[in-house]
C-alpha cells in the first residue's frame, strides 16, 4: 500500500497562510515560519480592534451628548436620568446623532428630561 504524505494539504495550508500575509514587509510576507507568525499575531490585533472599535464610539456618543447637554444647560448624568424617567427610550447612537444634526429636538428632549426629574 502506498504511503500518504499529504504535500497538497501542506502545500494548500503553506498558501493560504502566504496569502493572508500578503502586503506584510520583507520576510514576513514570503517565508511561511514567519508569515504564520505574523498572520497569527495580525489576527489577535484584529480582534482586540474589533473590540476597542465599540469602546471608541460609546466613548464618542457620550462625549457629543454631553458637550450638547451642557449647551442646555444641565450635565450627561442628570439627562440620561431625566430621559430615563421621561420614559424616552433612545440609546446613545440616536442621541448623538440628534445632539449632531438636529440641536432643536435635543433640546425639547433635554427639557423633557428637566420636567420628569422635578
Amino acid at each position: 500500500m502506498a504511503r500518504v504524505k499529504g504535500a497538497l494539504a501542506t502545500r494548500k495550508r503553506r498558501r493560504k497562510v502566504l496569502k493572508l500575509a500578503k502586503g506584510y514587509w520583507g520576510a514576513k510576507s514570503k517565508h511561511f515560519k514567519m508569515a504564520k507568525q505574523a498572520v497569527l499575531k495580525s489576527g489577535n490585533y484584529a480582534f482586540a480592534g474589533r473590540k476597542m472599535k465599540k469602546r471608541d464610539f460609546r466613548s464618542l456618543w457620550i462625549t457629543r451628548i454631553s458637550a450638547q447637554a451642557k449647551a442646555c444647560g444641565m450635565n450627561y448624568s442628570t439627562l440620561m436620568h431625566g430621559l430615563k424617567l421621561a420614559g424616552i427610550d433612545l440609546n446613545r447612537k440616536m442621541l448623538a446623532e440628534i445632539a449632531v444634526s438636529d440641536k432643536e429636538a435635543f433640546a425639547d428632549l433635554a427639557e423633557k428630561a428637566k420636567e420628569a426629574l422635578k
